[in-house]
């Protein structure tokens, strides 16, 4: 009950009813001054009836108020239908005490006839007049009520649709009200929240569109699944209508509190039909708190959003590392500059360089690393063989080798499911990382090795939505490479948190963390809603186009694989895929050598299938295969 009055509704009901209460008393007192006013002062039998009747008229009045629907909107928002409703329970209310007065006579006096009319008059008059002095207050005419109204619905009554509102009412300039809410929680179906009312719930959207034909709808739910901001673009767009929707809930941790500046346009990941990942950074980062925290390939993709995060549980200090300098120096000017983490350094090195990767390690003395850096172009990695191999899997072991021997507490390395049954060189070099980092756990027990691999990241650099987005801009074509082919997605800042919470999940024994990535998305129907949300036909304004899948280019990518099967862990988005033989570090340290010598043999017309066939003997004579061909 406590907790019920706490919320602002009801607390707002509750003064609303006291205030009423107190209306109600003063006009029945005031009618009957006013009907003795010629007189030197009330008779005694009628002041004896005032005092025994007042509080059962109030409480009676206030009732009727009440199934009248009185409570269900604050003062400042009565409109002249609600001016209607109020004459109606007033007039119910004294016909009501007619009644009981003439008829039952519960008071051993009769209520005078003269004191029930003003009464009435009364009554209205100050239930009435309260209210829009109320609003003539608190709402006065400015010079934004002049300008032309924008009208909005907003898709969400929960407390981000009420920040929307409240802040269009705050700011009249904006030139935007708001007509009412669409929300699918039962409990609010027809209440009235800041003045607006609930006027359905998103079943019925299309319906609701068409009654109140609003310029603009905003979806106010940063936590809403994509299927329901689909439903809603949807139907906004048959109607030429405009949506925009408020940031995500990662998006809105980075930025400020103003809301209006922080609506945007309704974006590919919104509508993908999967739910959302919602993580408790400072909860599952705690483990970074006040820690030294290493973060290599910081001016990518990953790894700048890991920096981003790390950032806001508060290490004690947060290396940089990329051998990029134009990326390095665009998330440490950002880091400094925008987020203000003075805590920062950055470090100019390449991963594949041992002794300035031994260097750097035992100068920061890192508590734990986030291994991000890696090249993942398929198409380019297939064309630089040698490179590939050389970035992803031997930078890798130079990196864990000298977090060991810098006696770092946790390794975590980001992986891909191009790493599960590799076809190609990308694939095979990240499959080696990953063993890497296994056979690691296994000879330097001292520190937590696991890595951790996940599928396709929204928006990255060089990804399918930045390439379809630049295709429409030019009017197309969209190249798809084929109808069936799909693949895992999730939002950068949805793997990273995973990411880091995978950091404290296990023993730390070379483990593999598999993400919950949801189900797959074919390739074709994103290319699809991102032609739509560009407010383009596809197929009619903007073409669509299949080509073929390149040289080892899967249909369909896998999270698991062959061997291996899913086990859970202690977070329900992350689970551990776990071999069913488990691979012998001796065989995994023969291989990477066998590896080393096949990219400093620079033989690059055969090492891509070479590679990929020595990867894929998994256990097997790895000598026998780099030899063969």
């Amino acid at each position: 009950m406590i907790h019920r009055l706490n919320h602002p509704v009801y607390r707002n009901r509750v003064l609303q009813i006291a205030a009423d209460a107190l209306l109600v008393a003063l006009a029945f007192y005031l009618a009957f001054r006013l009907r003795f006013l010629d007189e030197p002062g009330m008779p005694q039998r009628y002041e004896t009836l005032f005092l025994q009747a007042v509080g059962f008229v109030a409480l009676g009045k206030i009732a009727v108020f009440a199934a009248f629907g009185l409570y269900e909107k604050w003062w400042r928002y009565v409109s002249g239908r609600d001016f209607v409703a109020i004459v109606r329970a007033v007039a119910v209310a004294s016909g009501l005490l007619v009644v009981l007065f003439t008829v039952l006579q519960p008071f051993a006096t009769d209520l005078p006839r003269s004191v029930m009319v003003m009464d009435f008059v009364l009554t209205l008059l100050l239930i009435a007049g309260a209210r829009l002095a109320v609003r003539l207050i608190i709402e006065r005419p400015s010079h934004g009520d002049r300008l032309p109204r924008h009208e909005v619905l907003i898709v969400g009554a929960g407390s981000g649709g009420q920040m929307v509102v409240r802040e269009m009412k705050l700011n009249p300039n904006l030139g935007t009200t708001a007509i009412g809410f669409v929300d699918d929680d039962a409990r609010k179906q027809g209440m009235r929240l800041l003045g607006l009312k609930v006027l359905g719930t998103t079943a019925a959207i299309e319906t609701i569109l068409d009654e109140t034909e609003p310029d603009e709808v905003v979806i106010a739910i940063p936590s809403a699944p994509g299927t329901l901001r689909g439903k809603v673009v949807a139907a906004c767009r048959e109607r030429e209508i405009h949506v925009r929707t408020l940031p995500t809930v990662f998006e809105l941790l980075r930025g400020g509190v103003q809301l209006n500046k922080q609506l945007r346009e309704v974006q590919v990941e919104d509508v993908l039909g999967r739910d959302p990942i919602v993580v408790e950074l400072d909860r599952v980062g705690a483990y970074l708190n006040d820690r030294i925290v290493l973060v290599t390939g910081a001016g990518g993709s990953i790894g700048s959003e890991l920096c981003r995060q790390i950032a806001r549980v508060r290490p004690r200090l947060l290396v940089l590392l990329d051998h990029a300098e134009d990326n390095l120096f665009e998330i440490e000017r950002e880091m400094v500059e925008e987020r203000h983490c003075s805590n920062v350094e950055a470090v100019l090195a390449d991963c594949k360089e041992p002794h300035r990767m031994l260097e750097t390690m035992q100068r920061f003395k890192p508590t734990v690393v986030f291994h991000a850096a890696a090249y993942k172009h398929v198409p380019l990695m297939e064309a630089n063989p040698l490179e590939a191999v050389r970035n992803n899997a031997i930078a890798t072991r130079i990196t864990a080798d000298t977090a060991a021997a810098s006696e770092v507490e946790r390794f975590v390395l980001v992986s891909t499911d191009k790493a599960v049954n590799p076809q190609t060189v990308m694939g095979a070099s990240k499959a080696m990382a990953e063993w890497i980092v296994e056979a690691a756990g296994d000879r330097h027990p001292a520190t937590r090795f696991a890595s951790v691999r996940f599928g396709n990241v929204l928006a990255s650099s060089g990804s399918v939505v930045p390439i379809f987005r630049s295709q429409i801009e030019r009017g197309g074509p969209v190249t798809v490479t084929h109808p069936e082919m799909s693949r895992y997605f999730m939002t950068i800042p949805e793997a990273v948190q995973l990411v880091i919470r995978a950091g404290d999940v296990g023993p730390g024994r070379g483990e593999v963390f598999v993400l919950d990535m949801g189900e797959p998305v074919k390739i074709v129907d994103l290319a699809t809603n991102m032609i739509r949300l560009a407010g383009y036909e596809p197929g009619e304004e903007i073409a669509i186009e299949f080509t073929q899948p390149r040289p080892g280019e899967k249909l369909h990518e896998d999270l698991v694989g062959r061997g291996e099967e899913l086990r859970p862990t202690a977070s329900k988005r992350i689970h551990r895929a776990v071999r069913a033989a488990p691979l012998d570090p001796e065989w995994i340290e023969s291989t990477l050598n066998q590896l080393e010598h096949l990219v400093m043999a620079g033989d690059e017309a055969n090492l891509a299938q070479r590679v990929v066939r020595l990867i894929t003997a998994q256990g097997g004579d790895a000598a026998a295969v780099s030899r063969d061909g």
